[in-house]
């Protein structure tokens, strides 16, 4: 996975090829118009996260933020990271089938999807499950994964 050295958004933004950085942009802009309120847009793990910030929740594994989603140009495509289809089989469902009723070839590991353009992807799924899951909701499902492990 090709991590950024950026410390923003924008200086993330900034760095990547103009045809890159338009594929990264059209994603975000679906992400951040149906974010639920809450999460917060950073910098982590060399990408673009969606996260619920420490002061609202500090309790986590790791001490990081609790990550929600992510996004990232990466060497010889981009990611879209969705814990939320990672934690609930459903969205995953949903995920599926969005890209089945869209024509579109789902490329899938745990939660990372993986597209060249954002055309490759079913948008309007994808804001729908953004917007799923607000901090709260989020918040029961990890507490109640790690009671599980």
């Amino acid at each position: 996975m090709v991590r950024s050295a950026a410390r923003t958004v924008q200086e993330y933004l900034d760095g990547l090829p103009s045809e890159r950085r338009a594929e990264i942009e059209a994603v975000r802009e679906v992400i951040l118009g149906n974010l639920p309120d809450g999460y917060r847009e950073s910098i982590g793990w060399g990408m673009i996260t969606y996260c619920v910030p420490l002061e609202r929740y500090p309790t986590t594994y790791n001490g990081q933020p609790l990550g929600y989603a992510a996004l990232a140009a990466q060497k010889s495509s981009n990611s879209l990271y969705l814990m939320g289809v990672y934690a609930d089989p459903g969205q995953e469902a949903e995920l599926r089938e969005g890209f089945r009723a869209a024509g579109k070839k789902l490329d899938m590991g745990k939660s990372c999807v993986r597209f060249r353009r954002a055309t490759d992807l079913p948008l309007e799924t994808i804001g729908r499950l953004i917007a799923s899951t607000g901090v709260e909701q989020y918040i029961a499902i990890y507490e109640a994964a790690r009671k599980k492990a």
